[in-house]
């Protein structure tokens, strides 16, 4: 048997239905959130928990009747029942079930929460040789710092980068590099990391948080600045990063090499870092 919870309860996901006038199917009204497993541990839940319900009073969404503690709570059993030992658990919570016109429904309507788990084990082929990513234009509406459920412009970009044998699309308005389609993005040049500020136009990563925790532990300069593609592709390296991708060096950028292709050295410091950071905070 395998476990999903949804309306409060933890059931067979055979069992789990979606009512069809639920806003997260009709509107994409709703937030979600990513919780990685590391050896049947949930790893930084409590930032992914706060990160949530920022989306949420963002959108005006009242989850007042959950807590950073007993979501944390539902994450552990839900990977425990499912024996989840490396892996991540889905958390979605959507406006609620209303008959489908645009205004918020009446504030009676409860909020749908739902997640799921699956098992998977950390990219270490990636992580060590690198990947490759293409460019494209960031489509995407201009609050990307609130983690919702409307994704078609990333799955757009994401296609492409598939279509193309990359692992990530990275965006750009104007010729300004942003994130990519499921990534925060930095680039390395002389020994300084150099990543676009936490502000509307990017979803600020929990991962991107502990990068520049360690590059500051690490006395590498992490400078919060914008940079365009022609710095990008000139910088010494490249670097995305995830919940699920962790620290992954890219080593090409569309038909351009980056540095000498090969995974650098700072990023090798930073994995490490991160490493140590799953061993002391999972």
């Amino acid at each position: 048997m395998t476990y999903i919870f949804i309306n409060d309860e933890f059931v067979d996901e055979s069992e789990g239905k979606i009512n069809y006038s639920d806003r997260g199917y009709n509107f994409g009204d709703g937030i979600y959130e990513y919780i990685r497993i590391y050896d049947g541990k949930v790893f930084t839940s409590k930032e992914h928990y706060e990160r949530l319900f920022r989306s949420a009073k963002e959108i005006g969404l009242n989850l007042e009747s959950y807590s950073v503690e007993g979501l944390t709570e539902i994450t552990k059993t839900l990977a425990a029942k499912n024996n989840v030992v490396n892996g991540g658990v889905y958390i979605q919570v959507t406006r609620g079930v209303a008959p489908r016109n645009h205004p918020f429904p009446d504030a009676s309507t409860k909020p749908v929460f739902s997640a799921f788990s699956k098992s998977y084990d950390r990219p270490y082929e990636e992580l060590k040789n690198g990947v490759k990513a293409i460019t494209v234009d960031d489509i995407r509406w201009l609050r990307c710092d609130i983690k919702s459920l409307n994704l078609l412009g990333n799955v757009l970009a994401k296609e492409k980068a598939a279509q193309n044998g990359a692992s990530e699309a990275i965006m750009h308005r104007d010729q300004t590099v942003t994130e990519g389609s499921s990534s925060n993005v930095y680039a390395v040049k002389d020994g300084k990391i150099y990543t676009h500020p936490a502000n509307n136009l990017i979803l600020n990563g929990i991962t991107r948080r502990i990068i520049k925790k360690s590059a500051e532990a690490l006395n590498i300069p992490f400078i919060e600045e914008a940079f365009t593609l022609d710095f990008l592709n000139d910088a010494d390296e490249v670097i995305i990063s995830s919940t699920s991708i962790e620290v992954m060096p890219v080593i090409q950028v569309n038909d351009n090499k980056i540095g000498d292709g090969k995974v650098g050295q700072i990023t090798k410091q930073l994995q490490k870092s991160f490493d140590n950071y799953i061993e002391s905070e999972a």
